[in-house]
């Protein structure tokens, strides 16, 4: 019988940002869009773009997470998240966010540019790890 939670760990270079009990994990990965694991999980391993990542934790709250780039591999029900960079949505500068998306944008209505359009994504994965572009729906509910 399949167990009704599964161990996310989300790990950087430099430390552990999250390890906890979750029961559903969405990411977003290369060239397949959005991808949903619940426990059980076969295995897995893919490439990670710039998203808002969302832990469905145990007790029923939900993690949101900036993760840019990295890869996600799941076994033995854990779902390893392995990036660079990665911030959790109380940790992320909503202000700062949203004007480096202005420059971006600024930036991409001159020339095309792919400093720029990457600029955008992480800004992108940022405002939406912290509820959009309103700042409403996200956060650790």
């Amino acid at each position: 019988m399949a167990s009704a939670t599964m161990t996310v760990s989300l790990v950087s270079p430099e430390k552990v940002l999250f390890t906890g009990e979750a029961t559903q994990v969405i990411t977003r990965i290369l060239d397949a869009g959005e991808i949903a694991f619940l426990p059980g999980h076969a295995p897995f391993l893919g490439a990670l773009v710039e998203n808002h990542t969302r832990v469905y934790l145990a007790d029923g709250t939900i993690t949101d997470v900036a993760v840019h780039g990295g890869f996600v591999e799941v076994s033995n029900n854990k779902v390893n998240i392995l990036s660079d960079v990665a911030e959790l949505s109380d940790q992320i500068d909503r202000a700062r966010a949203l004007k480096a998306k202005e420059r971006a944008e600024a930036q991409l209505a001159h020339e095309s540019s792919a400093e720029a359009e990457c600029a955008l994504a992480r800004a992108h994965a940022r405002l939406n790890a912290t509820g959009g572009l309103n700042g409403t729906s996200a956060g650790n509910h």
